[in-house]
C-alpha cells in the first residue's frame, strides 16, 4: 500500500456525509461507529454501513468499531464479519493483544488498526503492535489525556513520552510510523499546521482529521522542506552512483561518509516528498500607494 498521510472520520450515521468522504482527496476513511454516534444512533450508524460501501471498490475503508465492553461493541464486530476482507476495522481502548485475538475472533482476518487510549494501552504498546493481523497503531489522546489525568495549558507535552513510546513500538514491532491523532480546533489550521509539523519531528507519518478542509493542511505540513528534499537527493544519488561503480560506500562532496541508516532515512524523506504537495508561494501583492 502506497504512504498513507490522510484519514478521514465520518459518523456512519450520516450517510450524506460518508458518500462525500468516500470521494474526498483522503488516503483512507473512516465510517465511525463510536465517538461520532450517539448512544441513541448506534443502530441507525450500523445499519447504514453496507448500503454506503456498496459499489465502493478499491477504496481503503476503515469501520471503526464501539469497544468491544460496550453494549455496542459485539454488534460492531458481527457486522464487520460480514463486510469485504479489504475492509479494515479500527479499534478503540486496545489494552493487550487479547483484546486484539477477540476482535478477530468475530470480525475475521482483516487488517486490524488499535487505538490506545489508556495508561495499560501504552504500557503493552509493543506486545500489542505485534499482535497477529495488528496493521497500524494510534494514540486516542483525548481519553489517554483523561486516564493519565492531565490537565491544563500543558496537556499536549504530556502526552510526548506516549506518543514516542507508540512511534519506538510500532518501528519496532515491523508497523507503518503511526499518524497523529485529530486535531479538533476547525477554526485553527495554523494550529493544526503546527501540530503536524511537530509531530513529524516525534516520527509520526500522517494524521487523521474530521473534516475535509483539514487536509490538505495536513499534506503541506508533513512536506519535507526544499532542504531536507537536497540532502536527501544527494545521499540517494551518492549511493546509487557508488553502487553501480561496485563499491558499497559512498562519500558526499563535502567528505562525510555514507551509511545505511542515512540512505534508508534520505529515500523516506523522498517518499514522503514524492506524495505531498508543494506549498504554493504566496501571490505577490502591489505596494498600497503611500499618501502624501
Amino acid at each position: 500500500m502506497s504512504l498513507v498521510l490522510t484519514l478521514l472520520y465520518v459518523p456512519a450515521d450520516r450517510p450524506d456525509r460518508a458518500v462525500k468522504a468516500l470521494a474526498s482527496s483522503a488516503d483512507v476513511v473512516i465510517l465511525d461507529l463510536e465517538d461520532a454516534v450517539a448512544p441513541s444512533a448506534k443502530d441507525t450508524a450500523r445499519s447504514a454501513v453496507e448500503p454506503v460501501l456498496a459499489g465502493v471498490d478499491g477504496r481503503d475503508v476503515q469501520v471503526r468499531v464501539n469497544a468491544p465492553s460496550t453494549p455496542w461493541g459485539v454488534a460492531d464486530l458481527e457486522l464487520l464479519a460480514g463486510l469485504p476482507p479489504s475492509v479494515s476495522v479500527r479499534v478503540p481502548k486496545v489494552s493487550s493483544p487479547d483484546d486484539v485475538a477477540s476482535v478477530r475472533s468475530v470480525a475475521g482476518d482483516r487488517p486490524v488498526h488499535v487505538l490506545l487510549e489508556t495508561a495499560a494501552g501504552v504500557e503493552a504498546a509493543y506486545a500489542i503492535a505485534s499482535a497477529p493481523g495488528v496493521a497500524s497503531i494510534g494514540l486516542g489522546e483525548a481519553d489517554l489525556a483523561s486516564d493519565l489525568g492531565l490537565s491544563g495549558p500543558g496537556v499536549s507535552e504530556g502526552l510526548d513520552w506516549c506518543r514516542q513510546r507508540l512511534v519506538v513500538a510500532a518501528r519496532a514491532a515491523g508497523l507503518p510510523a503511526p499518524a497523529m491523532a485529530v486535531w479538533t480546533d476547525l477554526a485553527d489550521g495554523a494550529g493544526l499546521a503546527a501540530s503536524c509539523v511537530r509531530g513529524r519531528g516525534l516520527g509520526f507519518v500522517g494524521r487523521a482529521a474530521i473534516h475535509p478542509r483539514q487536509l490538505p493542511v495536513i499534506e503541506a505540513a508533513f512536506r519535507p522542506s526544499a532542504a531536507e528534499i537536497a540532502a536527501a537527493t544527494e545521499v540517494v544519488e551518492a549511493m546509487d552512483a557508488a553502487t553501480a561503480a561496485g563499491s558499497g560506500t559512498a562519500v558526499l562532496p563535502g567528505g562525510r561518509f555514507v551509511d545505511v541508516a542515512m540512505v534508508e532515512q534520505a529515500r523516506r524523506v523522498l517518499e514522503l516528498a514524492a506524495r505531498t504537495t508543494p506549498v504554493a508561494a504566496p501571490t505577490p501583492t502591489a505596494p498600497t500607494p503611500t499618501r502624501s
